[in-house]
């Protein structure tokens, strides 16, 4: 673990108050019945730079303000910045940062492998760095990651599917069904380690089913370089969906299913099937499309029989986690992490903490959303946050 030179500078002021407390029996640290306190530290207030990949996602808006107010809250600094998906944006935003005195850095990065060069500089600053849901890659200066189980969440993704085709039940148990229904497979980003997590977790679920027959990929594009969404964009997701409509679906052949591993990629999907007269709804036709974030558009959608899940991330405990790792680190001591084995960056395993996760289909939207705070019911009603 490092400490940045300024948590050293403080610590070492921590010390020295105490040693004159313990000579003089009082002092500074020190309350009139000789209670040890908290030694002010001046201007040398702790700055934690918070670098977020877009604001075109209201799901990384809600991040970047969550992990904010924790760390505000906690009595530090915060410069937080939105790099608009562009990666050269990023890194010079995270170059600033370093050049600005940050003493830690908390990054959910565009490309994880495109911040070598910055997590140097910050390395040799003694300035900690935590990987906040995408892990950054091909680096030994990453410190600790906190994330949601991203296998869990493609495990998640495709038990959704099957149940939406009825192959299985809620639990992922089988049903009688046989089928065969036709799918079509859709993954994140590639330049993002999530993606690669969540097809790992979806495939391993679908393959039993695609080995028996149950479902069939029509087009055979079951490679995650074939099925990849570059910067997971909703257009690129509905350009995709009308060409293979176009190449694959323009017969008889019927299509029963999509794999989307996330909301934006969802609605482009659906607006693609929408165009070419399927639907409106489910009832009326629409395959079934899995998602994931819990958009609020997309949570719209859910309810309105449109989409058929999505995977909620409760981002504020993602935000809570990342704020306690941070202040772990500020103290002087190694964040709990509670998986030590999977998340390997290419360099190193990177210490990781993981959340866990929940489908949320229309008849549980009240008990996980709702109920929660995450969104209101009239938020969802408008397809859109107040």
């Amino acid at each position: 673990m490092r400490l940045g030179k300024k948590m050293g500078a403080i610590a070492a002021g921590v010390a020295l108050a105490l040693s004159l407390a313990a000579c003089s029996g009082g002092g500074a640290g020190s309350s009139s019945d000789g209670e040890s306190q908290a030694v002010g530290n001046g201007d040398d207030e702790i700055k934690v730079g918070v670098a977020m990949p877009t604001e075109t996602s209201e799901r990384w808006i809600a991040d970047g303000d969550a992990v904010k107010s924790g760390l505000e809250k906690a009595g530090y600094k915060v410069d937080l910045q939105f790099a608009g998906d562009d990666i050269p944006t990023q890194t010079q935003q995270i170059d600033q940062m370093i050049t600005q005195g940050a003493d830690l850095l908390i990054i959910a990065a565009i490309d994880g492998t495109a911040l070598t060069s910055q997590l140097e500089s910050a390395a040799e600053q003694n300035i900690p760095v935590i990987s906040y849901d995408r892990l950054i890659r091909d680096s030994e200066n990453v410190d600790f990651y906190v994330s949601f189980d991203n296998y869990k969440v493609g495990v998640a993704q495709a038990n959704a599917l099957l149940f939406g085709l009825g192959l299985t039940d809620k639990d992922g148990k089988a049903t009688d069904e046989k089928g065969p229904f036709n799918i079509e497979l859709f993954a994140g980003s590639l330049d993002d380690n999530n993606a690669h997590f969540f097809w790992d977790g979806a495939m391993d679920t679908l393959k039993p089913f695609m080995d028996d027959g149950s479902i069939v990929v029509p087009s055979k594009q079951t490679d995650i370089e074939q099925a990849a969404t570059l910067r997971w964009s909703q257009e690129a997701a509905q350009a995709r969906m009308e060409n293979l409509l176009t190449s694959t679906y323009s017969g008889d052949t019927k299509l029963d299913g999509v794999l989307s591993p996330f909301d934006g990629i969802s609605r482009g999907i659906i607006t693609a099937l929408q165009g070419v007269g399927m639907g409106p709804t489910m009832k009326d036709g629409l395959p079934v499309v899995t998602g994931q974030d819990a958009e609020i558009a997309s949570v719209k959608l859910i309810q309105d029989g449109v989409q058929e899940s999505t995977i909620f991330k409760d981002t504020r405990l993602l935000a809570d986690q990342a704020v306690v790792a941070a202040k772990a680190f500020i103290d002087g001591k190694e964040p709990e992490a509670n998986d030590t084995k999977t998340y390997d960056n290419g360099k190193k395993v990177v210490p990781s903490y993981l959340l866990d996760v929940v489908t949320v289909y229309k008849d549980n939207i009240q008990s996980e959303l709702v109920d929660s705070g995450y969104w209101t019911q009239d938020e969802i009603d408008a397809g859109q946050a107040s």
